[in-house]
């Protein structure tokens, strides 16, 4: 069964892509969101699916996607993610 959730998004040149979406994240705070995607690709020889993960923001009512840049938010958000394989195991 197949339970991918295909989205939509334009990168800031304007050019549109299909990615799989993964989840969604809150930060701590619930002042900040964050979108898990993958665009299908694999590294490595254990053929590692890659995942991207960006800031949403909400620019008067259009949605986008920012990178992340600022490592304390990088550890911010390996902790959410922490929270969620927790869960799993």
């Amino acid at each position: 069964m197949d339970d991918k959730k295909m989205i939509e998004i334009i990168n800031s040149e304007g050019i549109k892509n299909q990615v799989e979406l993964v989840t969604f994240l809150n930060s701590e705070d619930d002042t900040r969101q964050y979108i898990v995607y993958t665009k299908g690709e694999t590294q490595g020889v254990n053929k590692d699916i890659i995942i991207y993960i960006s800031r949403i923001i909400n620019d008067d009512g259009i949605i986008r996607i920012q990178e992340i840049e600022e490592d304390t938010e990088w550890v911010d958000v390996q902790h959410l993610l922490k929270k969620i394989a927790n869960k799993i195991d």
